[in-house]
């Protein structure tokens, strides 16, 4: 088979599949009131519960450096998505901590997304996708770990 004609690459497949997610995403929650919101603020607005989180938390949670996520924190702020208020545990930290606006955009995505999902079930098949889902997990905890389990070659 040519190279050309070749079934894309595992990487290649999940690179469609998170651009196609995060269009069609990021497009409905624009139509549904939250046109400023970019695919780089999911890393926070994603995984930050209601009563707030340490961005040192969102970081470890998100899998991404603390100076990263407080960039994206910044940006939020500025957007009106989060605000940042003392930890009543220690009031030398800080908690990131979701507006009104960011519970709405927080609540609208699980919603398109819960709607992406449920389409692809009905497109698959219960059991389908469910297998699909519970495999995907599994490579992507799999991959995580990579430097934990092979060998680096130089």
């Amino acid at each position: 088979m040519a190279d050309a004609e070749q079934e894309p690459d595992l990487g290649l497949l999940i690179g469609r599949l998170g651009r196609a997610l995060q269009d069609e995403l990021f497009t409905r929650l624009a139509e549904q009131g939250h046109p400023d919101v970019r695919p780089r603020h999911g890393t926070v607005l994603a995984i930050l519960p209601p009563t707030g989180a340490r961005a040192t938390e969102l970081a470890r949670r998100s899998g991404q450096h603390k100076q990263i996520v407080t960039v994206i924190v910044d940006e939020l702020e500025r957007l009106g998505y989060v605000r940042r208020e003392a930890d009543p545990k220690d009031r030398r930290a800080k908690l990131v901590v979701p507006t009104d606006d960011g519970l709405d955009e927080i609540g609208k995505a699980r919603a398109i997304l819960a709607g992406i999902e449920d389409r692809h079930r009905d497109d698959l098949g219960d059991d389908v996708f469910r297998t699909f889902k519970a495999a995907l997990a599994h490579v992507t905890r799999s991959q995580r770990d990579w430097d934990a389990t092979e060998p680096h070659t130089g």
